[in-house]
């Protein structure tokens, strides 16, 4: 099999000033009425006006002869080649590629939305060229198999904290955006295509499931907010029994504990204000 090689090429400015030539010695051939040389320059002056070609900065020409690979040329300028090659120009320039956003079950089966933001470049002209149809098509085909790929391969999110889940979509952003880096690589590598990046351009639940998964979420985030308010009136209770006890304060038996420590976490753990009731007896009335 064929690999991309570079060739050079003629400089067109050379070749630009012989097809000069050439039409002023077929000029003078006419007027001085030596029709079959004027002809035949004519006919030489056409047949090396195919032959100019131009490359910009990160550019390339591919070239081949009634089907055969000659080799591409990769310098930027104004070249002239054998005017019966064919030409194909492939740039070299790095693009963006933001793939539509598709629909996905994550590893959980959870429906998913979620789109890839690619970088991506030519760097093998031959395998572009010719190793498939259409590079660029087959860019925008292989991402969306890749995408649908990795989706499936993690869990969107991990809402038990299970050691088997550790990197997810949501949390696991770089390992899972090397995921997706590698696996197109692997999959492009066949059109010559060099992956420069590729990471996750949006991420979000399927309408249909969205309004349970934020119910959800605000239930996790209620449960985390009360286990820590809690704990902290715990220990602040303690606190403050302690302060009471070792200041000589207040005696308090089992009875009036408890109900000092009743108390005290209703008005810690309540998220209302709460009224306060003024007892002129004692704790018992």
């Amino acid at each position: 099999m064929k690999e991309e090689h570079t060739v050079k090429t003629a400089n067109g400015y050379l070749m630009l000033l012989l097809l000069f030539a050439l039409l002023a010695a077929t000029v003078a051939g006419f007027v001085l009425k030596l029709l079959p040389v004027g002809i035949g320059l004519v006919l030489v002056s056409l047949l090396l006006l195919p032959g100019f070609f131009f490359i910009n900065p990160n550019g390339s020409m591919v070239l081949t002869l009634f089907g055969d690979y000659k080799g591409t040329v990769k310098a930027n300028g104004f070249f002239w080649a054998n005017p019966f090659y064919t030409k194909k120009r492939i740039s070299l320039r790095a693009r963006n590629f933001d793939s539509e956003r598709v629909k996905v079950n994550d590893k959980l089966g959870n429906p998913i939305m979620i789109s890839v933001i690619l970088v991506w470049r030519v760097k093998n002209t031959f395998k572009a060229a010719f190793e498939v149809d259409n590079f660029e098509n087959f860019v925008r085909v292989q991402t969306d198999a890749a995408v649908r790929k990795m989706a499936g391969s993690y869990p969107y999110d991990d809402w038990e904290d299970s050691e088997d889940y550790k990197i997810t979509l949501r949390s696991g952003v770089n390992e899972v955006n090397d995921a997706l880096e590698n696996e197109l690589a692997e999959r492009l590598e066949i059109a010559g295509i060099e992956v420069l990046e590729a990471r996750i351009g949006y991420l979000a639940y399927a309408e249909e499931i969205a309004s349970a998964m934020l119910k959800r979420q605000q239930a996790t985030a209620i449960i985390a907010a009360r286990e820590k308010i809690v704990e902290g009136a715990v220990g602040m209770v303690d606190n403050a029994l302690k302060s009471l006890k070792d200041g000589n304060i207040v005696e308090f038996d089992d009875d009036k504990k408890a109900t000092m420590v009743s108390n005290l976490m209703v008005v810690l753990c309540s998220d209302k204000e709460v009224t306060p009731i003024v007892n002129t007896g004692s704790l018992y009335q």
